[in-house]
């Protein structure tokens, strides 16, 4: 329900700010280029809480998303700003004219397609049902009844959660991110929570002390997009360009491979 308000109350700011004339950000920073002419720059935001896509390390914000974002930009010609946010501030901040895209893990869903537009879809991930690692009484969202999930506000999981408290009467604890919520879940104070499978299979393989694990099958086929402004087609097109570019000549696949050491499909 969070969602769908921040949505509504996005849209309202995108009709108030296009009927002023609001520019947009990629306009305001255009730069130069070696050779004097003029280099387009584009400002997207991401959720730095969101290894392995999107993290800082050493001081740098790095991760399959922002590595990907970098190369497009590279492959295209334009220079890009990555502007970390929370999660549920990134679509209305597009739809606000603040930033002129997102890289985020963004699963694509008919509800985000009605004030985003979104690049080809770059990556399958899938939402999986996480449980403390001691817990046997939940294998599937059927053993929800009656119990606590915690999830992050404004992602895909949100939806499925709410969805899951409506069929099987269990209570939905929501938060700012990811971290915690899984610490939620460790710390025994929810029962469940729900992240795409990617992200948590690299959570559990680097942290020892995740006490969580998986169980079962992905209860969906998410896939993840590069969202725009609505109407901007020339971004767009300069995304889905540089996407191919980057599948066809092995870059992407390096990408993935330097995170979750193998290819994705």
């Amino acid at each position: 329900m969070k969602k769908v308000a921040s949505i509504v109350m996005a849209s309202v700011l995108a009709l108030t700010l296009s009927a002023c004339g609001a520019a947009k950000s990629g306009e305001e920073s255009n730069a130069q280029s070696a050779s004097g002419s003029a280099v387009e720059k584009y400002t997207f935001g991401t959720d730095a809480t969101y290894p392995p896509f999107e993290f800082q390390k050493d001081g740098k914000y790095v991760g399959i998303d922002i590595d990907l974002m970098n190369a497009i930009a590279e492959e295209e010609g334009f220079e890009v700003e990555i502007k970390p946010m929370d999660f549920k501030g990134i679509i209305p901040a597009i739809t606000a004219n603040q930033l002129d895209g997102a890289i985020a893990g963004i699963s694509i869903t008919d509800e985000r397609k009605k004030v985003v537009d979104f690049s080809e879809p770059y990556y399958q991930a899938g939402l999986s049902l996480i449980v403390h690692e001691d817990n046997a009484d939940i294998q599937s969202p059927e053993d929800l009844k009656g119990k606590i999930i915690a999830i992050k506000k404004g992602t895909s999981g949100a939806n499925l959660a709410d969805e899951y408290a409506k069929t099987y009467g269990a209570t939905v604890k929501y938060f700012d991110d990811s971290p915690s919520m899984y610490q939620e879940v460790a710390n025994k104070n929810a029962d469940a929570t729900l992240e795409d499978f990617p992200v948590i299979s690299y959570k559990i393989a680097i942290d020892p002390n995740a006490k969580l694990k998986i169980v079962g099958d992905r209860l969906n086929g998410d896939f993840y997009g590069i969202a725009v402004a609505k109407g901007d087609a020339e971004l767009q097109k300069k995304i889905n360009d540089g996407l191919k570019k980057l599948q066809e000549n092995g870059k992407y696949d390096e990408i993935v491979g330097n995170y979750l050491g193998t290819t994705a499909k």
